[in-house]
């Protein structure tokens, strides 16, 4: 199998892994004059970006991508606090972090069950719905609003990600829409007084934004669609790379079956070895030393998280995939200031996800074959609809 073009081209690459050991193994850190990039690929080196004051998460001179100025998805991009840094970063981070964990996890786990077992029926959206519904409902989404929710936050993500394409502009527009339609619903959420919507996440984010001084009301809009937005295709992902993970490994899905509380276990070694997020960007904010080298102001450093995954330095034997590893070190919920918040509970919808669908019989053997992706340039999404009708007893 050849190798990939570049580590954009390995996020839906069928295999970017003997990839990644290269590029782990010869140039840890690099720049790549094709990309206009830097490049980390190795553990210490992707560990020294994301812990260096002088790397930022967006560009001091494009805070918000050009193609959605203007638009309610700007507004929304502009104060989400994985898009800031500084004060528009922490404290509001803290009362992100402090939101979700007041979540009960007996409550998330009821949620992510039910809606798992209500949605599995729709196998070719179940992946990308099901963490909108789980989230949506502890936000306080009105049950009806759930599916048409889903399907704004799929114009959404795919305006603001990466490899949103400016010559698609059906797509952007979409997306702008969309960012309308979920500030106008959750403005309408955090106006109301309810017994109901004081309970959710949306009301529970407000509170701690009340605590820590940050009241504004846009802020606390634009991070409750954040909850939505966070895990929309990386928990996709990770349902999804541990489907493929079982179908390659009849031996493991026979101990999961026997014993579930392994399900988790096995999640966990996805995350690492094969995870859904690829690969972050960072932008120094001026001249400086970064992982030993010499870097400008407004150089772009591409992280790849799922390469440090790989490197043997952190995890010995790291193409080994082992739900018993000890002292597992997994970079794909980053590090440092912006590390994710939530990945116990992108866990739980994940685990929720997967056994349902094994529950209900899907074909895991027609999934050994090589899976298509995503279009995407960090999140790795198997498209996995074509391969997986149900059918029983095929796990």
């Amino acid at each position: 199998m050849t190798f990939p073009q570049d580590p954009l081209a390995a996020v839906t690459h069928p295999d970017p892994y003997a990839y990644y050991a290269n590029l782990v193994m010869r140039t840890p850190l690099y720049r790549d004059n094709e990309l206009g990039a830097w490049v980390a690929t190795g553990a210490q080196a992707v560990t020294a970006v994301l812990t260096n004051n002088l790397c930022r998460v967006r560009p001091a001179t494009e805070p918000v991508p050009r193609a959605l100025l203007g638009s309610p998805a700007a507004d929304i991009f502009r104060h989400l606090v994985r898009m800031n840094d500084g004060e528009g970063h922490c404290p509001f981070k803290q009362a992100v972090s402090a939101a979700l964990q007041s979540l009960d996890e007996n409550q998330a786990a009821e949620q992510s069950g039910n809606w798992a077992r209500l949605l599995s029926s729709e196998i070719e959206n179940f992946v990308f719905h099901l963490p909108v519904y789980v989230m949506g409902s502890l936000i306080g989404v009105p049950q009806d609003m759930l599916r048409q929710t889903a399907l704004w936050m799929s114009d959404f993500a795919r305006c603001i990600a990466p490899a949103s394409n400016p010559d698609r502009p059906d797509q952007i527009e979409r997306g702008k829409a969309a960012a309308g339609y979920l500030m106008e619903m959750f403005r309408a959420l955090l106006a109301d007084k309810g017994a109901g919507a004081a309970d959710g996440l949306l009301w529970a984010l407000a509170r701690e934004a009340k605590r820590l001084g940050r009241e504004d009301a846009n802020v606390i809009v634009a991070n409750g669609i954040g909850f939505l937005f966070q895990p929309y295709e990386a928990t996709a992902g990770l349902i999804g790379n541990t489907l493929l993970a079982l179908a390659a490994r009849p031996e493991l899905r026979e101990q999961v079956a026997a014993d579930p509380c392994l399900l988790c276990d096995v999640i966990l070694e996805v995350l690492r070895y094969d995870p859904p997020v690829q690969n972050t960007r960072r932008f120094l904010a001026e001249d400086g030393i970064v992982a030993g080298q010499e870097m400008n102001g407004g150089d772009m450093i591409l992280v790849v998280l799922a390469a440090a995954n790989r490197d043997p330095l952190a995890n010995p034997d790291p193409d080994r995939f082992d739900i018993f590893r000890k002292d597992r070190k997994t970079f794909t919920f980053g590090a440092g200031a912006h590390a994710c918040p939530g990945a116990s509970l992108a866990i739980t919808i994940a685990k929720a996800g997967v056994e349902q669908l094994l529950t209900s019989g899907v074909a895991l053997e027609r999934l050994v074959a090589p899976a298509a992706y995503r279009a995407s340039a960090n999140v790795r999404v198997p498209l996995l609809a074509p391969l997986s009708a149900m059918e029983g007893g095929a796990s």
